[in-house]
């Protein structure tokens, strides 16, 4: 082929990679809260520090193995690949064990936050590799921005699936919830569940781990990692140089400050999403299907925003994209329980969701180039920029996952109760409304901020193609 023009299948294969991560943060997402909270059945306040010391660990290892990333040496499958191979069989082991509910009662809390733990740094490992790969599998940015689009599909075609497998399967599972005095509970509410919902978790995450699996061997045998034979590397620096590296370059701050309260507010709302359904809207038997219906339109809108931003710019999209979820935000909460206009809104959520999925992505290559053109002499930086963008990402929605139990523990959230307390209601109503429109807004306002238009861009471009051709 043209030097640096990637097949099809090539793109795939490096597309399928970004699945296992998607598909097991889905459903951790989604689910590990209702889980912890009414499976595994532990008290609010230890729900809430699982999931924040998970994440903020998870926050820490990332940058610490994106350095490590950078520092590995070349091996004949090449630099990232090797981490992809070896991390793949433990993770899986590990996100089994947290879908499973030990036999004894008074470790529980220390078992979930060890094999949380442990995942997250598993996956990291495969993770932030992965995503710097972007920079390795073509010199050509063209390129590199068609790999992120099809990378970006199969991701929210990922979160889908994860949805799917794990929102079906333990839906069969409804556990009877319990009547407090004075509850009118139907049968409905309390039928009893096909499956035991210890056995569909394990299920679920069985399914799960084997396509995890599955996608790691589509990437190792259909991906090659270019080796960087024309620019020389640099000399190697410290964490902290590196840090403040790329901590130094404003476009980056303003694009990852802009992505950091853009992606609070979609976490807020994905975390709490299923309790809303549950509680406050009373479609316990629907939610997994409104979960799907959401996925379901971002996944298909993905091409349409790829569309729309090579017209009419990143930035633009970003904009557009990110300020069309806020009206329905509002109509979710105004609307008294209605299973129409809950799937209506969930279908315009879905198209905003794909623009705050992909536009953030496809715009860190343009941040890394401009780096390199104002930073002629310092080479092999990508994976820490990777790695502080995923960083923030996982940053933020431990924050907001644990801010969200913590609220709910306060509000008085009654485990498995049939229906909760007022206070709860509106509790959950700020966290998937208000607070994710108010995080939104000051997203947008710092991306006004964000310097790289399309006309810098082409610029950059133009110039690092010198910069290639004279070396």
């Amino acid at each position: 082929g043209i030097k640096g023009k990637l097949s099809v299948c090539n793109k795939l294969c490096y597309a399928v990679g970004g699945a296992p991560y998607q598909i097991t943060g889905c459903a951790l997402g989604f689910f590990l809260q209702i889980y912890l909270l009414d499976v595994a059945q532990l008290d609010p306040f230890y729900a809430s520090i699982i999931l924040f010391v998970g994440r903020a660990w998870d926050a820490i290892t990332d940058p610490t193995i994106g350095f490590l990333v950078s520092r590995s040496p070349w091996t004949r499958f090449g630099r990232m690949l090797p981490w992809i191979l070896f991390s793949t069989p433990l993770a899986v082991v590990s996100y089994f064990l947290i879908w499973y509910v030990p036999v004894f009662e008074d470790g529980r809390v220390i078992w979930y936050l060890v094999f949380y733990c442990l995942f997250q740094t598993l996956q990291t490992c495969f993770h932030v590799p992965y995503s710097a790969l972007t920079m390795f599998i073509s010199e050509d940015q063209k390129e590199r921005d068609s790999a992120t689009a099809y990378r970006m599909t199969v991701e929210v075609l990922g979160t889908v699936i994860g949805t799917a497998i794990q929102g079906q399967i333990v839906g069969m599972a409804n556990a009877p919830c319990i009547p407090t005095p004075g509850d009118n509970v139907t049968a409905d509410g309390c039928r009893p569940s096909l499956l035991s919902q210890k056995t569909a978790y394990n299920i679920a995450s069985g399914v799960i781990c084997s396509i995890y699996v599955l996608c790691a061997v589509v990437l190792f045998f259909g991906v090659k990692e270019k080796k960087e034979s024309s620019r020389p590397r640099s000399e190697r620096m410290s964490f902290w140089q590196g840090i403040r590296l790329v901590m130094g370059h404003g476009p980056y701050v303003k694009l990852v400050m802009g992505f950091l309260f853009t992606s609070l507010a979609f976490m807020l709302l994905e975390g709490n999403f299923a309790l809303f359904c549950c509680y406050t809207l009373g479609l316990r038997n629907d939610f997994q299907n409104i979960l799907l219906v959401i996925m379901l339109a971002a996944t298909l809108t993905i091409p349409f925003w790829q569309w729309f931003l090579t017209k009419f710019g990143k930035k633009t999209a970003v904009y557009i994209g990110t300020s069309s979820v806020i009206p329905f935000m509002i109509l979710v909460v105004c609307v008294k329980s209605n299973l129409i206009i809950t799937y209506v809104v969930s279908f315009a959520a879905g198209v905003g969701v794909a623009a705050a999925f992909l536009l953030p992505w496809s715009m860190l290559p343009d941040v890394v180039d401009d780096f390199q053109v104002q930073n002629p002499d310092s080479r092999g930086h990508e994976a820490i920029f990777y790695s502080f963008y995923v960083f923030f990402t996982k940053f933020a929605s431990g924050i907001s996952l644990g801010i969200s139990t913590l609220s709910l523990d306060f509000a008085g959230y009654m485990t498995r109760g049939c229906t909760q307390p007022e206070n709860v209601d509106i509790t959950l109503k700020v966290l998937v409304s208000a607070a994710p429109i108010g995080l939104l807004l000051i997203g947008l306002v710092i991306f006004r901020s964000y310097p790289i238009d399309e006309e810098r861009r082409q610029g950059n471009r133009k110039l690092l193609q010198e910069q290639r051709e004279t070396l």
